[in-house]
């Protein structure tokens, strides 16, 4: 079988000490905001604008670069990368990202989207979260505040 591959960006972002996350439509489990990066897209360009157009939060990239030059342009360097299969014979290369709100945030999501929301440590313990959902949003809410 022939198998295809799309590269994502997914980004966990942390407010005030809580995950924002929404219950996604098609898979019916609670994810990060993420998606597909587009043709000719940057890796970082395209894990903040997937949580702007998901929850409607402006973010910045939190995260190191491999060297500390303007030439060439150095990319924030993922927390992850992971292959995740999305159908047999389809997978998705995902670049995860931590990442927290512009200056200045006060705390408002897109209000069309009851599913989507600020979770703190103790909301996120009663939630059913996959395994690997969990696991990322230990390790993001282990590195802050950023």
């Amino acid at each position: 079988m022939e198998i295809t591959r799309d590269f994502t960006a997914t980004t966990f972002v942390v407010w005030q000490g809580k995950v924002l996350l929404h219950k996604h439509k098609k898979l019916a489990m609670w994810l990060p905001c993420g998606g597909h990066i587009e043709e000719n897209e940057l890796p970082d360009d395209a894990a903040v604008r997937e949580v702007l157009e998901e929850s409607g939060v402006e973010v910045v990239l939190v995260g190191e670069k491999a060297l500390e030059l303007n030439e060439p342009r150095q990319l924030i360097r993922p927390r992850g990368i992971q292959l995740e299969t999305i159908e047999p014979g389809h997978e998705h290369i995902d670049l995860i990202y931590f990442g927290e709100p512009v200056a200045g945030y006060e705390g408002t999501l897109l209000e069309n989207d009851p599913s989507l929301g600020w979770y703190s440590p103790a909301e996120l313990r009663t939630m059913d979260l996959s395994e690997e959902i969990r696991a990322w949003v230990n390790a993001v809410l282990s590195a802050y505040p950023f």
